[in-house]
């Protein structure tokens, strides 16, 4: 008799050439980016996450891919000051980069540039995680920002990007950037702040625009973290408290479904070897006592 089924299975068959454990992976986008990204740094990979900070728009993270590839560093004529932080930053930049001075803005946005520009030219696969098609144009720029950096809001224009936009920006992104794999997500985190039916439009925007892309790309693969979230792990357990976000257990099926997807399996045995011994790294003796050393909280 087959057992109960309680929960819908969401397909993810592996890559038909996965990667090995020697693979170079480059990872960008949403702050569900950053959970894969610093699980596959656990694990062992040589991965390079978020140069910019975290991205959520396909306008944001094609630019901030581009300009990788060809990295002309940040000018004085890139910085803005915040008033609400009393901090400078850019509009191609997340917070963490804001600085005191406009020198160390600079210092620290162009550091990271060079090398994560390095990192970017010699990897072997992208990892891709679109969080919104809602985007922010700075009115008299024209420009789309990464983030508004708690500029008034009256200097911005709200605006959600269509499909044939959207694969237009990555459209361009891959293709500037031939030799790599890519692989695209749709972040599962939902922006309740656009209401429920503009989060629904804005992922769908996405979900169309990452199918036109796998068609029109051989180098173009989709993992199905969205769906994953949104169908196998459909109970309020799976969830953080604020309701929204993945709970680090919902983070956790996901990454190792990630893996058996995108990886060999010698890759993801020596991930599994290479997390033990990195959470082991982590633990704190009990005591200070050097004769303690073996005990661990």
């Amino acid at each position: 008799m087959n057992p109960l089924k309680l929960h819908t299975e969401v397909d993810a068959a592996p890559l038909a050439q996965r990667f090995d454990a020697s693979s170079k992976v480059f990872a960008i986008g949403s702050c569900f980016a950053a959970e894969i990204g610093e699980r596959l740094f656990q694990s062992g990979f040589d991965v390079t996450l978020n140069p910019f900070g975290t991205l959520y728009n396909p306008a944001s993270i094609s630019a901030a891919v581009q300009r990788l590839a060809s990295p002309a560093p940040f000018t004085e004529d890139d910085v803005i000051f915040s008033e609400p932080l009393g901090r400078y930053n850019s509009f191609w930049h997340h917070t963490k980069f804001s600085s005191p001075t406009k020198e160390g803005f600079l210092a620290g946005a162009n550091g990271a540039l060079v090398s994560a520009a390095e990192a970017f030219a010699k990897s072997d696969v992208c990892l891709v995680t679109l969080g919104t098609a809602w985007v922010f144009r700075h009115i008299s720029s024209g420009r789309i920002v990464a983030n508004c950096n708690k500029v008034p809001a009256k200097e911005f224009r709200r605006e959600r990007l269509t499909v044939e936009e959207t694969v237009s920006l990555l459209s361009e992104m891959i293709g500037g950037n031939p030799g790599k794999e890519w692989i695209l997500t749709v972040s599962p985190i939902r922006h309740l702040a656009d209401g429920a039916y503009g989060n629904s439009l804005s992922k769908a925007t996405l979900l169309l625009a990452t199918e036109q892309l796998v068609q029109s790309f051989s180098n173009v693969h989709y993992f199905p973290a969205f769906e994953i979230m949104m169908d196998e792990l459909r109970d309020y357990r799976f969830y953080a408290e604020n309701m929204t976000h993945p709970s680090s257990q919902a983070a956790e099926l996901i990454f190792l479904r990630f893996l058996d997807y995108a990886f060999c399996p010698e890759a993801v045995e020596a991930a599994a070897k290479a997390r033990r011994e990195y959470r082991r790294s982590q633990h704190r003796p009990l005591l200070d006592d050097p004769a303690s050393s073996g005990n661990y909280a």
